[in-house]
């Protein structure tokens, strides 16, 4: 299985680089895992709401040209489903039962992620409605999608 994961924004800060070095070497057992940092558009102190509508535009149509038609893509988004640790373990697994190699997680920039980006993906997916910085929310989800992989082994790492 291939994990793809986009983010919009350059990763700085080496506690989160090192971080997601940690688990993505930790998923090399299940999965090879590829990142794909794309630059993130600079926006105005004061954008408006038009200003902010373009950039959300320019960074999808870089998302989606990243995104075959032969990949499962998760989108993170503050109103996707909610899922417990265990549940989000039979979801990846179910993807990869369900004749798909090629699985792709989209996390969106500052100002998140535009409706293309979010019709193309196959499932919405929330970690909650607290606003994390993106970059941190990279950490947060490798280290999910290690603990799915290590519920499906019936690991003790997840208790």
């Amino acid at each position: 299985m291939k994990i793809k994961l986009i983010t919009v924004g350059k990763l700085k800060e080496k506690y989160l680089k090192d971080g997601i070095a940690e688990y993505i070497k930790r998923l090399g057992r299940f999965a090879k895992v590829e990142q794909v940092e794309l630059v993130d558009e600079k926006t105005p102190d004061r954008a408006s709401q038009l200003e902010n509508q373009q950039i959300l535009e320019k960074e999808g149509k870089r998302i989606l040209s990243k995104i075959s038609d032969k990949e499962y893509v998760i989108v993170l988004a503050i109103e996707g489903k909610q899922f417990p640790s265990e549940k989000f373990s039979q979801t990846i697994d179910q993807i990869m039962t369900s004749g798909y190699s090629n699985l792709t997680f989209v996390i969106g920039g500052s100002l998140g992620l535009s409706p293309e980006v979010k019709k193309r993906g196959n499932l919405l997916m929330s970690f909650g409605q607290l606003t994390l910085p993106h970059q941190l929310m990279k950490l947060v989800l490798v280290e999910q999608i290690y603990r799915a992989f290590m519920i499906q082994q019936g690991s003790p790492y997840h208790k």
